[in-house]
C-alpha cells in the first residue's frame, strides 16, 4: 500500500502542498497525518457496536437524546420500572433548562458562608465554604449548595397488565430483545407478557426536547396496555435519580385539552417559581385521563393494536408537536450526519486482543457524549441521566467533557456551551473582585446562572481557570481569523488578567509562585499548606502564553505583567529525580496518604502542549513511580486517559494503551458504554470524554509528535489504526 499524507482542517481535507494549504485556508498549526487511503466504512464501524440486551440490567439502561435533553429507558422500552433501576443507571428525563429551587424567605449570599483565609503574601481572602452545626451560616450553606437543582421532568412508562389484572413485574417480561441502533438513534424493545408480544420503537427528536414512541401489541386491543405519565417534585439530593415523590402538595399539574381538535393535551407544571409544559400527542383514538394527582394515563382504544405518541417538554407553551414519523425522520437524518461528518477511528484490522473493546468504548462514548454533553451550558458529570452534586456542572470537568469534540471535527458541539461563559462573566468578575483579584475568577460547582456553590474544596481549586483560554485556542486553530479573535478575546483577556493577579512574587528567588490558599487538582492537599502544584504551574504558563499570543494576533502590544509571570514563573518542584505533586510536600512519594486521588502531575506533560519547562527523563521517572505504587481505587475515570496521553508524549505507546486498560474499577465501561466509578457514582462522563481525547491524540498526533502513523499507538504490528477527520492535539 502506498502511504500518503493529508491535512484535515474543518470542515474538509486538504493535501499537504503548502500552496494548496494557502489556497484552501487550512491551518498548518492544526495539520494531521494519516496513512491509509481507503475510506472507513462508517456504517459498519458504528453499527457493529449496537447494543443488544436480553434481560434486565440496572447498569445497562439505554438513553436517547440530543445534548439538551435526554431520556433513559428500562428493558420495557420506556420508563416502566424506575424503582428497579434507582441504584443503577437510573431512568432520567432531564434537560439543560429544567431547574428548580426550594423557596426561602432568606436572601442568602456567599458572604453568609464565607471563611477568611490569610494568603502567603498576608492578604485576607474570603472563600464560600461548608460549615457544620446549626444557625444561619449552616442554613445558608445547605440552601446555596442544593439550589437550584436539576429537575426530573417526568416518568413516562408503560402499564403492562397480566390476564389477572395485576401489573407485570420486570422479571416477568419474557423473550426480551432490546437494541439501540446507534446509526439512527432508535431503541427497539421486544418482549412478551404471558406469551403476548410487545414491541416499542423509540426516538428522541434532535431539535426538540421530545421523545416519540410506536407501540405494537395485542395487549392494546385487550385493554391491558396503557401509557403512564408521572410528575415529581424537585429533589435536592446529592446523587440520585432527581425525582421526589413525597411532596405532592408542593407542586401542581394542570391539564388543558387542545383546541385544534387533534389528539393532543398540554400539562402545565408549576414547582414554586419553576414553570414548564409537557405536551402529549397521539395518532389514534384514545383517552387521556387523570388517574391521581400528578399521574396521568393515555389509554389506547380497544379497536387497535398499535399506538404512536409524542411527549414534548418545553419552557413555553406550544401546539407544535412533531408526530412519530417526523421524529423518526429527524433522528435518522441527524444521527447519520453526526456519524458521517465527524472523525472516525477503525481498529478492525488489529490483532491486539484489546482493540475491539477499545473501539467499542470509543464508538459508545461518542454516542453518549453527543446526547449528554452538547447543550448550551457545561454538563454535569452524569450528563442528563441522573443527578450528581444536585445536577450542577463542575467547570474543572468541562475540559474533559468538551475538548474531544474539537479533535473529532465536531467543534460546533464544543462551541455550543462557550457563550455561557460570557453570560455568567459578571458573576465571575464579582468573585475576583470580592477576593481582591483582577479579571474574572471562574466558578467551580455552578448552575445555569453562574452562581458559585459553597464547598470545602471547590472554591480553592484553580485548574478550571485556564480552560476557556484552551477552548478559545482550539477554535482559533480551526478558524484562524479575526472573527474568532474578536469573538473570544474578552474571555481570554479577562481570564488572563485574573491569572496574572493570582501569583505571589517572592523577592528572594525572584519568582512568581502559585501560593496558598489553593487546592490542586489532586484534591487531598490542604488549601493552607499547598504551594506550586506542578500541573497548575504548567497550565498557568501555557494559558498566559496563549493569551499573550492573542494580543499579538490582534495587533496589540504584549502585556508586561503577563510576560513577567511567563518569564519568571516558579519551576516545577523536583526531589530524587521526581516531579513533586506540591512544592510544599516533599514527602509525597514516601507516604501512602499522598499516593491517591488524581495522579495529575502527569497532566503537566500529557494534558498540555509540550513545554521546555518539562524534563522528559524526570517525567518518565515520575510516571514509573506513580504506576508502581498508586492507590488506583481512589482515582477517577479521566485519570487513565490522562496517563495515556502522558505516556504517548513520553514515547511509550505501549504504556499509553496499557493505561487505557489499567485494571481498576473506575476504568470500567458498562454494556451501555458508561464509565462506572462506584456504587454512588455509577456513570461518569468525564471518563468517556477523556477516552475520546486520548485516542484521538494517539491516532492523529499532537504538536511536536513524531512524524509517523498513529504515533501514540505501539508500532509492534498488532495495531492497525485507520482514522479520518481528526485534528491534531495542541
Amino acid at each position: 500500500m502506498n502511504n500518503f499524507k493529508f491535512v484535515v482542517s474543518a470542515p474538509g481535507k486538504c493535501m499537504t502542498a503548502f500552496a494548496l494549504l494557502l489556497l484552501l485556508g487550512c491551518s498548518a498549526t492544526d495539520s494531521t497525518i494519516g496513512t491509509l487511503p481507503e475510506k472507513i466504512d462508517r456504517y459498519g464501524l458504528v453499527t457493529r457496536h449496537n447494543i443488544t440486551l436480553t434481560e434486565p440490567d440496572t447498569l445497562a439502561s439505554l438513553s436517547v437524546g440530543n445534548g439538551d435533553f435526554a431520556y433513559t429507558v428500562d428493558i420495557s422500552g420506556l420508563q416502566s420500572y424506575p424503582e428497579y433501576y434507582e441504584n443503577g443507571v437510573s431512568l432520567g428525563t432531564q434537560s439543560q433548562w429544567g431547574w428548580h429551587s426550594v423557596p426561602t424567605d432568606q436572601n442568602y449570599t456567599l458572604e453568609d458562608v464565607a471563611r477568611y483565609d490569610t494568603a502567603a503574601n498576608g492578604r485576607v481572602i474570603p472563600f464560600p465554604v461548608q460549615h457544620k452545626g446549626s444557625g444561619r451560616m449552616v442554613d445558608a450553606m445547605n440552601w446555596l449548595r442544593t439550589n437550584p437543582h436539576r429537575l426530573h421532568l417526568g416518568v413516562i412508562g408503560l402499564v403492562l397488565l397480566k390476564e389477572n389484572g395485576e401489573q407485570a413485574e420486570i422479571q416477568e417480561l419474557q423473550k426480551v430483545d432490546q437494541k439501540l441502533d446507534l446509526w439512527t438513534g432508535k431503541i427497539k424493545s421486544k418482549y412478551e407478557v404471558e406469551g403476548t408480544p410487545v414491541m416499542v420503537e423509540l426516538y428522541s427528536h434532535q431539535g426538540e426536547d421530545a421523545i416519540a414512541a410506536r407501540i405494537t401489541s395485542p395487549l392494546i386491543s385487550k385493554q391491558r396496555l396503557k401509557v403512564s405519565l408521572k410528575f415529581p417534585y424537585g429533589a435536592d439530593c446529592h446523587v440520585c435519580p432527581g425525582y421526589n415523590w413525597d411532596d405532592q402538595d408542593k407542586h401542581t399539574t394542570t391539564l388543558a385539552r387542545s383546541e385544534s381538535g387533534v389528539n393532543q393535551v398540554q400539562l402545565k407544571r408549576q414547582l414554586d417559581t419553576t414553570v414548564y409544559y409537557t405536551n402529549v400527542r397521539w395518532n389514534e383514538k384514545g383517552e387521556f385521563t387523570e388517574k391521581e394527582k400528578h399521574h396521568y394515563e393515555l389509554i389506547p382504544s380497544a379497536d387497535q393494536e398499535s399506538l404512536e405518541f409524542t411527549v414534548l417538554f418545553s419552557q413555553n407553551q406550544t401546539n407544535r408537536i412533531p408526530d412519530y414519523e417526523a421524529t423518526e425522520a429527524n433522528s435518522e437524518a441527524n444521527w447519520k450526519n453526526f456519524w458521517t461528518k465527524g472523525g472516525a477511528i477503525d481498529f478492525s484490522g488489529s490483532t491486539d486482543p484489546r482493540a475491539s473493546e477499545l473501539e467499542r468504548r470509543v464508538v459508545l462514548s461518542q454516542y453518549l457524549t453527543k446526547i449528554q454533553c452538547t447543550g448550551d451550558l457545561p454538563p454535569q458529570e452524569t450528563g442528563l441521566t441522573m443527578n450528581s452534586w444536585y445536577g450542577k456542572p463542575h467547570l474543572e470537568m468541562h475540559w474533559w467533557h468538551g475538548v474531544h469534540f474539537a479533535l473529532w471535527n465536531r467543534l460546533d458541539l464544543l462551541e455550543k456551551s462557550l457563550p455561557w461563559y460570557k453570560k455568567v462573566m459578571s458573576k465571575a468578575r464579582a468573585t475576583a473582585k470580592w477576593q481582591g483579584y483582577e479579571g474574572v475568577r471562574w466558578q467551580k460547582m455552578t448552575d445555569p446562572y453562574g452562581n458559585e456553590s459553597p464547598s470545602s474544596i471547590g472554591p480553592y481549586l484553580i485548574w478550571q481557570q485556564p480552560h476557556i483560554i484552551y477552548f478559545s485556542e482550539l477554535v482559533y486553530r480551526q478558524h484562524p481569523n479575526k472573527e474568532t479573535l474578536e469573538k473570544y478575546k474578552d474571555l481570554v483577556f479577562e481570564t488572563a488578567n485574573f491569572m496574572a493577579s493570582f501569583p505571589t512574587y517572592n523577592q528572594q528567588d525572584q519568582k512568581y509562585h502559585l501560593a496558598s490558599p489553593l487546592i490542586p487538582a489532586q484534591e487531598l492537599f490542604p488549601a493552607k499548606e499547598t504551594n506550586d502544584p506542578p500541573f497548575e504551574l504548567a497550565y498557568w504558563h501555557y494559558a498566559l502564553s496563549v493569551a499573550q499570543e492573542w494580543r499579538l494576533r490582534l495587533g496589540l502590544p504584549e502585556d508586561e505583567k503577563w510576560q513577567a509571570i511567563i518569564n519568571q514563573l516558579a519551576p516545577l518542584a523536583i526531589k530524587d529525580g521526581l516531579y513533586l505533586p506540591s512544592a510544599t510536600h516533599p514527602q509525597a512519594y514516601e507516604d501512602d496518604f499522598y499516593r491517591r486521588d488524581h495522579p495529575v502531575v502527569l497532566g503537566a506533560y500529557g494534558y498540555l502542549p509540550l513545554s521546555e519547562k518539562i524534563d522528559t527523563a524526570i517525567m518518565m521517572n515520575t510516571y514509573k513511580e506513580i504506576l508502581s505504587k498508586w492507590q488506583w481505587e481512589t482515582t477517577w475515570g479521566w485519570d487513565y486517559p490522562m496517563m495515556a496521553m502522558s505516556a504517548a508524549k513520553l514515547g511509550a505507546p505501549e504504556k499509553a494503551v496499557d493505561a487505557l486498560f489499567l485494571d481498576a474499577q473506575k476504568n470500567t465501561y458498562l454494556p451501555n458504554g458508561h464509565n462506572y466509578q462506584d456504587k454512588r457514582l455509577r456513570i461518569y462522563l468525564p471518563g468517556n470524554g477523556g477516552l475520546l481525547t486520548a485516542v484521538a491524540m494517539m491516532a492523529a498526533g499532537w504538536d511536536g509528535a513524531p512524524d509517523k502513523p498513529a504515533p501514540g499507538f505501539p508500532d509492534n504490528g498488532k495495531w492497525k489504526v485507520k482514522w479520518e477527520g481528526l485534528h491534531k492535539m495542541p
